[in-house]
């Protein structure tokens, strides 16, 4: 999906919610366990009464690769059964040397059909140029998550600034002496938006560090963020399309638990419909 594409989605559905399919086999209703393939028929009931309130749907990996074969083969068909207006994201939170990072991007582009994936970027350059050489297909770089243990590294202070080609003087300052700290998350933001382009390129920032998108957005000003956290985790909705927003919206923010886990019972997918007309509507409100 072009980046056209996505925008033109987020304009006439008044809406750049995303829908997170990460669907747990234990949590779902429990009429639907004896289903021969429960999980598809629980995102695709899921899918039929959200499609036209969301511009995105997101599948967490882990939860049908936990499941061994039969779950890749769920995954495939919920892939296939979304309509191709939908940006189709893989999180996968893949990363490795160039050539392992290419077969991943061969998995998921191609055998699977989705139209990102999120990328771990602590390898370095190589391990995320592959996903970028894919016609249409976007890496979603994680930037500051919304987890405890982003303080671990996300939010280390490092001391340096970025040289004119793009390289870091890192704890000892610069030649000049410059010993101005930042956020480490802040270099990776700036290093990486230079390795592709707003068409191709997205970045991971949760919805509970929503006070710090306005000086994200000093950083990647042009770029989507995929921003998880609103719902379950307490993310503001609110707080993250002030602050987030750009002139084309710029923002997917993806609520998982909070609408697929809406109700136990029979009723689920007309619930998940209720709570994200919910967002959607609010997000109405909130676009230009």
């Amino acid at each position: 999906m072009t980046r056209k594409q996505l925008i033109e989605q987020i304009k006439q559905k008044r809406s750049y919610l995303c829908v997170g399919l990460d669907t747990d086999i234990t949590k779902i209703p429990r009429h639907l366990q004896a289903h021969p393939d429960a999980v598809f028929e629980f995102n695709r009931q899921i899918i039929d009464a959200t499609k036209d309130l969301c511009v995105s749907y997101k599948l967490n990996t882990a939860f049908y690769e936990a499941m061994g074969l039969k779950g890749w083969e769920a995954m495939e068909r919920t892939v296939n059964y979304i309509p191709q207006e939908h940006f189709i994201i893989a999180d996968a939170k893949r990363g490795d040397i160039g050539n392992t990072s290419s077969q991943y991007a061969r998995a998921f582009f191609e055998t699977l059909n989705f139209d990102a994936i999120t990328v771990a970027p602590y390898m370095g350059e190589d391990s995320v140029k592959p996903f970028l050489e894919f016609e249409n297909k976007w890496a979603i770089v994680l930037g500051l998550t919304s987890n405890p243990g982003s303080k671990d590294f996300e939010q280390l202070k490092v001391v340096g600034q970025a040289t004119n080609n793009g390289d870091e003087a890192i704890n000892n300052g610069d030649e000049a002496g410059n010993t101005e700290a930042r956020y480490l998350y802040e270099s990776v933001l700036e290093k990486v938006s230079a390795w592709g382009n707003p068409g191709n390129l997205m970045f991971v920032v949760g919805a509970t560090k929503a006070s710090d998108l306005a000086g994200i957005r000093r950083i990647i000003p042009d770029h989507f963020l995929l921003v998880p956290g609103v719902g379950f985790q307490g993310g503001s909705l609110k707080e993250v399309s002030q602050y987030g927003m750009n002139a084309d919206c710029g923002l997917l923010v993806n609520a998982s638990r909070a609408i697929i886990y809406a109700s136990e019972k029979e009723d689920f997918a007309a619930e998940a419909r209720a709570i994200a007309q919910q967002y959607q509507a609010e997000m109405a409100g909130y676009l230009h």
